[in-house]
């Protein structure tokens, strides 16, 4: 590597024992994860916590109450955000963190609508999920590479 110039960083270098230990590369975790259902422990890579972290603040700046473009407008951003993030991560295990950013992105935009339109409750029944995720079209990252669920 030094014929080529580059060089290790020696703060972030180190071997991990991938069958025991969890380790972050790329926006995944690598490691043992375990089955929700029955316990089973198998090797495999799940987005990071980081990489979710990531997309919840490009969200919640795209979703601020100072945003007075068209809903479509804000909606077409915000697709085009979700779908590339899901693109990326679409391999592994993804669906707790597919469900997490569901229900951000939820909640985010109810809160942003309702603001918007001034409703004076919560939301939850003008802003639903089958509404948000349907009428208003905004992007439902399990349906992407999952498909609907019943």
């Amino acid at each position: 590597m030094i014929r080529i110039g580059l060089t290790l960083n020696e703060a972030k270098t180190s071997i991990k024992q991938a069958r025991r230990e969890r380790f972050d590369f790329l926006g995944y975790t690598f490691g043992p994860q375990r089955l929700w259902k029955d316990g089973y422990v198998y090797l495999g890579a799940s987005p990071s916590k980081k990489s979710v972290s990531r997309l919840r603040q490009k969200v919640a700046d795209l979703l601020v109450s100072q945003n007075v473009a068209p809903w479509t407008d804000v909606r077409d951003r915000l697709n085009r955000v979700l779908r590339g993030w899901s693109n990326y991560f679409g391999y592994g295990t993804r669906l707790m963190a597919y469900r997490a950013v569901d229900h951000y992105v939820h909640e985010r935009v109810r809160n942003f609508l309702r603001h918007r339109h001034k409703v004076s409750s919560r939301g939850a029944t003008s802003f639903s999920n089958a509404i948000v995720f349907g009428k208003l079209g905004v992007l439902r990252l399990r349906d992407v590479h999952l498909g609907p669920l019943p």
